[in-house]
C-alpha cells in the first residue's frame, strides 16, 4: 500500500494533439484511486495548462520543488503520453525526485532513460519527415508560406480563440469544483485558483478579470 508524502502533478492541454489523454477530473480520480489504503499525505496538487508545442514545464519544476523541499514523491495519473515529451523526461531524471505513475506503477529510471531514447528518436524523425515533405512540395512548384498577410493574421486570430476556449474549458471544472466549495465571487475564484497552483494561459497569477473572461466564454454561466 502506498504510504509517505506525494505530490501530485496534474496536465492538462490547450492543444488537441498534445493532450495528456485523460481530462483533470479523470486524473485526480487515477491518483486518488491508487492511494487508496495505507497511509500516505497528498501534500499538493499542482495543474499545468499548457500548449503541446511548448517545451518548457513551469509548473513541473515547482512540483519537483515541492517534493525536494517535502520529501515527497510526484504522482502522475499517466506516464505514457508525458514521457513522449523529452522535455518532461530530462527534467524528471535530473531531479532526483522519486516518482510513481498510476498507469505504470513499476516504471524507474532506466524506463525514462530508454522513453528518452525513443523520445529523442521521434524527434528527429519529425523533424527529418517535415523537411522531405516541404521540399518535395517546392520541387513540385508548390508556393510555402501563407498566401497572404491579411489571411495569415485572419488565420492566427482564429488560432487564438481556440487555444483561449479550449483553456476555459480546461479550467472551468476547478473553478465549479472552488464555487461547489462556497467561494463565488471573481476575487475569492482568482486567490483559490494560485493557491492551487494553477496558472493563466501566459503563466502568471489569476486576477478576478481574468477569471471572468474564463467563465465569459461559457455561455449561461453567471456569477
Amino acid at each position: 500500500m502506498p504510504d509517505g508524502k506525494f505530490i501530485a502533478y496534474y496536465r492538462v492541454s490547450t492543444d488537441r494533439q498534445g493532450s495528456s489523454g485523460l481530462g483533470l477530473d479523470a486524473q485526480r480520480r487515477a491518483v486518488m484511486t491508487h492511494l487508496n489504503g495505507g497511509e500516505w499525505e497528498l501534500i499538493e496538487e499542482v495543474v499545468e495548462v499548457e500548449s503541446g508545442k511548448r517545451n518548457d514545464r513551469p509548473e513541473l519544476e515547482r512540483a519537483l520543488a515541492i517534493c525536494r523541499k517535502h520529501k515527497a514523491t510526484l504522482i502522475i495519473a499517466k506516464l505514457d503520453r508525458l514521457s513522449r515529451n523529452l522535455a518532461f523526461i530530462a527534467n524528471l531524471m535530473e531531479s532526483g525526485v522519486e516518482f510513481v505513475a498510476t498507469d505504470m506503477p513499476h516504471a524507474n529510471r532506466t524506463m525514462l532513460q530508454i522513453m528518452a531514447v525513443f523520445a529523442e528518436h521521434e524527434r528527429e524523425m519529425i523533424s527529418k519527415r517535415t523537411k522531405e515533405a516541404l521540399r518535395a512540395a517546392k520541387e513540385r512548384g508548390v508556393k510555402l508560406g501563407s498566401p497572404s498577410p491579411s489571411q495569415a493574421a485572419s488565420k492566427g486570430r482564429e488560432t487564438r480563440t481556440e487555444n483561449a476556449d479550449r483553456f476555459a474549458s480546461n479550467t472551468l471544472p476547478i473553478i465549479q469544483e472552488i464555487k461547489a466549495a462556497g467561494i463565488c465571487t471573481l476575487n475569492g475564484i482568482a486567490s483559490a485558483l494560485n493557491a492551487r497552483g494553477v496558472r493563466t494561459p501566459r503563466g502568471g497569477e489569476w486576477k478576478p478579470m481574468t477569471v471572468k473572461r474564463v467563465l465569459e466564454r461559457h455561455s449561461g454561466i453567471v456569477m
